[in-house]
């Protein structure tokens, strides 16, 4: 059945199938029409906003030439219909069967290749690859319901097609996906039949989920010209996506580009303007980094509390999704390259990166008391409540995200990360008669506010201790507050150490332990079979060992670690439970 005439005709609705459908209606190219075999395309909502044409499904049986010759045109014969048609592009690609994936996985049936589980919907999906296949799939695992992390180490989103990178970013933006643009994976793991994703660098810590997805790079199969006579490839108005530039009688490019091609070769006549996205349309125009917020940003700042000119609190509420989590957990935040700085660092590679966002890794504080009085309650709360201190320039490094923080205010936007992660949890305190410790660097407290209110929430009876070291007095935001917490309940006690006022001794968390003042301010009950330490901040206050030939070996400056091990205390590792907690970013 002839369905009628095209300009332009694609075989494939994927991602790359709909970048040429929309980068070509840019380069000026009025009428065309995707074919696809399936029962959708790639990224759905695509179709409405750019109007669209989809056969669906349909699957390309022959390309030819008009086979009268009374035309110019090509004939592309599918399974339902004929059209007569000025070019046609084939963007079909196939995994390489060949393929395993990169790092060791378990024999299990949670774990798999190209494809989803038949059932995601509030569950937690992981998607390992750096790819457009990637991308498909974890917009397929979101739009179905799924919770979804991206595992995409080393990819850089201008290498995936416009339509891969368009929807990676709404994805992003409405808190449907976690992207973690750096990481992947070391190994793939088990733990009660379920997959867990062991991570090699500190910023992630191991993740459990209930399905792991690998998503390999597609190829161009050798089959894509089976049913392409050689009449319609002598036209040059056949164009494959994605072949070896080494086939001289095809074209292929990447990105809104492959519109430009495809017009060259099949519209000669056409003034083509150049189709780039929108997002490098708009680094050069006044109105840039407006529309640069509008397309990342997807929180508002509510609150900006200055403690002083380097430490604040900020709260966040974000437009899409929840702000529900569990005590002591963490979240991203980011801003773009293109906010200013407080200081006159220049970011490294600025000009490449100004477009892209910067994300970082904070735990979640909690604020102590609500507008009456009262312990605040989180779950009451539409928005999160961060302790960030500004980090500034050296030779060695320069900081990216706090210098622009820090000249945000109320009603500012900024970019709030969908997944709240981290197994830095009160789930080991189980007995309220259990002495509770937390001892923290810094803005390191900002998730043990979030456990102490935890606690006294619940009603806790057991010994509370919270221990912070800071420069200077005016390093604790919350130490009025944390006085009104001891002046309230009868167990609870804070333990600020400034380590640079003249007026007090010079003394380190490591130091309330040697000198037994830890013990004495949970009443003497700081006992192994009944207490928990929590620690988050330096590393070099926490002092981790490394396992060398199977034992631990401490860093040579001791750390809380050690002494609490000398003590009989044990390290809380995954697989092998004990009482020493320890936050696993930094």
């Amino acid at each position: 059945m002839e369905q009628g005439r095209y300009d332009l005709v694609i075989v494939g609705g994927n991602a790359g199938g709909l970048s040429v459908a929309i980068s070509s209606v840019r380069s000026g190219i009025e009428s065309v029409r995707i074919v696809e075999p399936g029962s959708t395309v790639a990224f759905p909502e695509l179709v409405p906003e750019n109007q669209l044409d989809i056969g669906y499904g349909e699957y390309a049986v022959a390309v030819d030439v008009d086979p009268d010759g009374s035309s110019d045109d090509l004939v592309v014969t599918t399974n339902h219909h004929v059209y007569r048609t000025t070019g046609c592009l084939i963007a079909q690609r196939e995994r390489d069967p060949n393929w395993v994936p990169p790092i060791p996985v378990p024999d299990s049936k949670r774990v798999h290749v190209d494809e989803l589980p038949d059932h995601v919907a509030e569950e937690d999906i992981l998607i390992i690859g750096p790819s457009d296949n990637a991308v498909e799939l974890v917009a397929n695992a979101a739009h179905r319901g799924g919770r979804v992390v991206m595992a995409a180490g080393g990819m850089d989103p201008g290498r995936l097609s416009p339509a891969g990178e368009n929807m990676l970013r709404r994805l992003e933006r409405e808190r449907r996906a976690t992207v973690l643009y750096r990481s992947v994976p070391s190994h793939i793991g088990e733990i009660d039949g379920y997959p867990i994703a062991y991570f090699s660098d500190r910023r992630t810590p191991d993740l459990e989920f209930d399905h792991v997805v690998f998503a390999t790079t597609r190829y161009r199969p050798e089959s894509v010209r089976n049913g392409v006579s050689d009449a319609a490839l002598a036209t040059g108005r056949v164009v494959f996506l994605g072949l070896p530039d080494e086939d001289p009688s095809i074209k292929t490019a990447t990105g809104w580009e492959i519109g430009n091609v495809v017009a060259e070769a099949c519209f000669p006549d056409l003034d083509v303007a150049p189709a780039r996205s929108k997002l490098r349309q708009r680094a050069g125009h006044a109105g840039a980094i407006e529309e640069l917020r509008d397309e990342y940003y997807n929180a508002t700042i509510t609150t900006f509390e200055p403690t002083h000119s380097d430490l604040w609190v900020l709260r966040v509420r974000p437009d899409h999704g929840d702000t529900s989590h569990v005590p002591g957990q963490y979240a991203s935040l980011g801003l773009g390259f293109w906010e200013e700085r407080t200081d006159d660092a220049v970011d490294v590679d600025l000009d490449e990166r100004w477009t892209k966002l910067i994300r970082r890794s904070y735990s979640i504080s909690h604020p102590i008391f609500d507008e009456h009085g009262y312990l605040a309650r989180q779950v009451l709360s539409d928005e999160l409540e961060f302790y960030i201190v500004l980090v500034r320039p050296t030779e060695d490094n320069v900081p990216e995200l706090t210098p622009r923080l820090a000249l945000k205010r109320p009603g500012d936007r900024i970019y709030l990360g969908p997944k709240v992660a981290g197994r830095y949890t009160l789930s080991s305190v189980v007995d309220p008669q259990a002495t509770v410790v937390f001892l923290s660097t810094g803005t390191g407290e900002a998730p043990h506010n979030s456990m102490i209110i935890e606690l006294l929430h619940k009603g806790h009876m057991g010994p509370i201790v919270s221990g912070v070291t800071v420069r200077n007095w005016a390093d604790l935001g919350y130490l009025d507050k944390h006085r009104e917490l001891e002046r309230r309940y009868g167990n609870y006690r804070y333990l600020p150490m400034p380590t640079r006022e003249p007026d007090v001794p010079k003394r380190y968390l490591q130091d309330l332990i040697v000198d037994g003042d830890l013990a004495e301010a949970a009443d003497g009950a700081l006992d192994p079979e009944r207490a928990h330490v929590f620690l988050c901040g330096n590393p070099a206050m926490i002092g981790l060992p490394e396992k060398v030939d199977g034992v631990d070996v401490f860093p040579e400056t001791t750390g809380v670690t050690q002494l609490l091990v000398d003590r009989g205390f044990q390290l809380d590792r995954r697989g092998d439970p004990g009482n020493i907690h320890y936050e696993e970013y930094w």
